[in-house]
């Protein structure tokens, strides 16, 4: 027996509850729109929504080992039945697990590389704005490494003119 008051079916009222559900709260909409296309098949009873859940969950599992690509191999692929041939096989998934490990590597080793790179350019950077720094400062003097002969771009310390 069937008591909900309104139906899963396509009528006026549902459909104005849909709109509204939309306007309000669109998941509230969304939800209506499931109850109208799917609300029969529950029956309107949870025992019918379990049994048609589980009716789906068992359809995904048992379609688990069905999967086709290269890497089978590793989620439990059967032998084809060719000993030659799933040596073949054994042997090109081994390959190419290798030289996946080694772009992997090289990815990694790039990585370092620009990581390196972008910690020299910053440093190159932060090197050329203290320098800029110092110089717009007066009267300020770097200390020099080479028993005063550099020039420092004509700043430093006037004390030795003229």
């Amino acid at each position: 027996m069937n008591t909900a008051i309104i139906k899963p079916q396509w009528s006026p009222l549902t459909i104005a509850l849909m709109v509204m559900g939309f306007i309000v709260f669109w998941p509230l909409g969304l939800a209506v729109l499931g109850y109208i296309l799917w609300g029969e098949k529950f029956g309107g009873s949870p025992e019918k929504a379990q049994a048609y859940f589980n009716k789906g969950r068992a359809w995904c599992t048992s379609n688990k080992g069905h999967r086709h690509g290269w890497n089978n191999h590793r989620y439990g692929m059967s032998s084809s039945g060719n000993a030659a041939f799933d040596e073949y096989r054994s042997e090109q998934l081994k390959r190419l697990e290798e030289e996946r490990a080694r772009l992997d590597a090289e990815i990694e080793d790039f990585h370092e590389y620009m990581a390196n790179l972008n910690k020299a350019k910053d440093r190159e950077e932060f090197d050329r704005f203290m320098n800029d720094r110092r110089g717009s400062r007066q009267g300020y003097t770097e200390p020099s490494k080479d028993n005063g002969d550099q020039n420092n771009n004509g700043w430093g310390n006037n004390n030795n003119q003229a």
